[in-house]
Order: structure tokens, then C-alpha cells, then sequence
């Protein structure tokens, strides 16, 4: 069975450092770049219309729609359809528990890896790239952490703290993992995030 990668943490924890190392050391992985209305970042993004999201929605394509930082995102099942069917491994990012869980509908052996990295990290790391919403991006992070914490026996296949690991080192155990077919399970998710 084809397989996917979920990346799931707050902001600042290593979602894009890690992609780019993964598509560095493996061609076949591709990052999903998901649907967008509204502001903001535009890189890594399909821009459309808050209609033609809810159109998708209404017709049963999408997979995960959620709303933040003012805009409105969606993962639509032909989006993912198409890089599998190109015999790539697409690369998800997630900042919603429910929303990975969702992915889980379309039938890839999803390789889910929880990111995390301390607060500070989170600030210094948005000011180092010069977010212009980093005070938005502090709030998701604790929305993130409460977030985890509610749903604390989701199952991952990976945690990682990207404080204490090179973008590097973290793409070769997402590798590993992804070689060796390695299930999801329950992890300390309270002893991670505290």
C-alpha cells in the first residue's frame, strides 16, 4: 500500500525544515500543498475561493477543512489522489489532532509524526523568519498543546522534539518509520508537551 506522511505540531516546530529535508533526501516525497482562502503566507498553498472550499465540501471531496489565522484551508481527496497516482508519498502538515485523524480516510499507510518543540522555540524561531503574526502564532501554540492534550491517546507513529533533534536526523527516523511499515500508537503525549 502507497503511504503518506502527517506532520503535526504547533508553529515554529519544523513542519517546512523537515519537508524540505525529506524531498532533499528522497525525490518521491511531495508536500501537499492544501487549499487556501484568505490572507497570509502564500507559499505552499493552492489559493482558491471560501466558495469554490465549500463547493468541495458540499460535493463530499474534501478530507479536512478548518479555519485559522483569518483564512480558510482545505485537503481535498483529489489533491492527495493525484500526487499518490504520480508515485509520490505526500507530506501533510496538520495543526488540528482531528484533522490527522481525518486523513486516515483515505487509504495510505499514513506514517503520523508529532512534532513538538518548547514555546520559546516557537517564538524565537517565528521572529528568526520574520512572521508578522507572531503573537498568533504564540496563541496556536497553546492551542496546540491543549489540543493534544484532549486527544492524548491519539496514536503516533513518531514523536520528536525538534529542539533536541537536526531536521536531519528527524527526516531519517520518518524514513525508518516509513521503511519499516511502523504502526501508530499511543504515546506520553502529557509527558512531551508539559
Amino acid at each position: 500500500m502507497p503511504s503518506g506522511v502527517i506532520l503535526y505540531g504547533p508553529p515554529g516546530s519544523g513542519k517546512d525544515t523537515i519537508t524540505s529535508e525529506l524531498t532533499r533526501l528522497r525525490p518521491e516525497f511531495a508536500l501537499f500543498e492544501r487549499l487556501k482562502a484568505g490572507p497570509g503566507r502564500t507559499t505552499g498553498y493552492r489559493l482558491t475561493t471560501a466558495d469554490r472550499i465549500e463547493e468541495l465540501s458540499s460535493a463530499g471531496e474534501l478530507l479536512y477543512r478548518n479555519a485559522r489565522y483569518d483564512a480558510e484551508y482545505a485537503i481535498d481527496r483529489q489533491g492527495v489522489a493525484t500526487l499518490v497516482d504520480a508515485g509520490r508519498i505526500p507530506i501533510l502538515h496538520m495543526g488540528q489532532v482531528v484533522g490527522a485523524s481525518a486523513l486516515t480516510a483515505f487509504p495510505l499507510h499514513w506514517i503520523r509524526v508529532l512534532l513538538w518543540c518548547p514555546l520559546e522555540v516557537t517564538e524565537s524561531r517565528s521572529l528568526g523568519r520574520g512572521d508578522k503574526d507572531v503573537d498568533a502564532r504564540v496563541k496556536v501554540w497553546h492551542e496546540t498543546r491543549e489540543d493534544l492534550l484532549a486527544h492524548a491517546s491519539e496514536p503516533w507513529t513518531l514523536t520528536i522534539r525538534t529542539d533536541q533533534f537536526t531536521p536531519a536526523a528527524s527526516a531519517n527516523a520518518i524514513i525508518d518509520a516509513l521503511t519499516a511499515n511502523a504502526p501508530a500508537e499511543s504515546q506520553n503525549v502529557g509527558g512531551l508537551v508539559r
